[in-house]
């Protein structure tokens, strides 16, 4: 389990943290990043504050999600990651 801090809010840290494992090749172009339910898990979040991270990261082009098969890194990631 990761400790998040008390002074920010939950979801812009976990945000934080996938775009960084996104960045730094954790989760490489391509490759199925972990569910809501496990970001859930991992976090100890709520499941809509885990759902607030992915609308996040899908709005900003780091991920798509395919219905039933889960969400995943983009293939061309922006420049500016």
């Amino acid at each position: 389990m990761v400790e998040l801090k008390d002074n920010q809010p939950k979801w812009r840290q976990v945000y934080a943290i996938i775009r960084e494992r996104i960045a730094d090749g954790t989760y490489p172009p391509g490759t199925k990043i972990p569910t809501v339910l496990e970001l859930v898990a991992e976090f100890q979040l709520a499941n809509a504050t885990a759902q607030k991270v992915y609308r996040q990261l899908r709005a900003d082009g780091l991920i798509y999600t395919e219905a039933g098969m889960g969400s995943f890194v983009v293939e061309e990631l922006p420049e500016d990651l």
